[in-house]
């Protein structure tokens, strides 16, 4: 006798998205106007805006991406502009 075929079917792989490596400026809110670059070669990461050329540049792991430069980006503007927070 022969098994029966099974009729489960295997689990879909899900797609992930890309992320945006394109932003909006902190300072002047210019619409997809900073770009983030990574130098894995050197582990640093900057994120630039072409309009106003503002700049900033940070340290990158291996499992940095795009997005988490702009966001440190935008931590560190707040801090400068809350300096009594302290981080917490």
């Amino acid at each position: 006798m022969e098994k029966r075929k099974s009729s489960a079917k295997p689990p879909l792989k899900k797609r992930m998205d890309k992320l945006d490596t394109v932003f909006s400026c902190p300072f002047y809110n210019h619409g997809s106007s900073v770009e983030c670059r990574t130098d894995m070669k050197n582990l640093i990461g900057e994120a630039s805006c072409r309009i106003c050329q503002e700049s900033f540049s940070t340290t990158v792991t291996a499992l940095s991406e795009p997005i988490d430069i702009y966001s440190e980006w935008i931590d560190e503007c707040e801090w400068v502009n809350n300096p009594e927070d302290d981080g917490a």
